[in-house]
């Protein structure tokens, strides 16, 4: 229960990955699932995307609590400009990786805290690059680990870090979901003292 100085927090995702993460940080905090359509626009670029639906997220849940500080994140995978989704089946996860083999696919994580005191939002971008994969690696990867609610079809927590030869960002956590070096930025700025 938050203080009479520190407001409520609120994560607006239905993410355990993001829960997860969240909690790392030592902050109490709800969580609700907004409900929002979560469509691409006719040509929208995934990092645009990603920050669109973060936005969205937050504002849907902020109309609940106006007094939180409330926080939306969503993370749209590219791979040569196009969007990766969640594979949600066993086939769809080991396609998606063979396309994925041997290339550099980019991940475009929207995060969004809104509160009283206004909206701050941004993109946080981490790449990886796959090693080639053969389509026994694939096949044992994804009967492992069940990526199946992952964008891209891997758990970087997990065997996924099996996959690649390279990363490169500013914060693995935000390859997870959410990128919890700018949020601790964004709260610090809110008077939310982490640690």
């Amino acid at each position: 229960m938050p203080s009479a100085t520190t407001p409520e927090i609120v994560l607006a995702s239905g993410s355990s990955y993001r829960a997860e993460l969240l909690h790392r940080l030592g902050i109490s905090f709800a969580r609700h699932s907004p409900d929002i359509d979560e469509s691409a626009k006719p040509g929208e670029k995934p990092q645009d995307l990603a920050l669109r639906l973060a936005e969205e997220k937050a504002a849907a849940i902020a109309r609940q609590h106006p007094k939180a500080l409330v926080i939306g994140s969503d993370q749209v995978a590219s791979l040569d400009g196009k969007p990766l989704g969640k594979p949600g089946t066993a086939e769809r996860a080991c396609e998606q990786l063979a396309a994925c083999s041997g290339k550099t696919v980019s991940f475009y994580t929207g995060l969004c805290l809104t509160g009283p005191d206004g909206t701050d939002s941004l993109v946080d971008l981490y790449t990886v690059t796959f090693r080639t994969l053969s389509t026994e690696q694939i096949q044992r990867y994804v009967e492992k680990e069940l990526p199946l609610d992952c964008a891209g079809s891997f758990k970087m927590e997990g065997l996924g870090i099996s996959l690649f030869e390279k990363t490169e960002g500013n914060d693995p956590n935000t390859l997870i979901g959410l990128p919890l070096i700018e949020l601790t930025t964004l709260l610090n700025k809110r008077g939310v003292t982490i640690p």
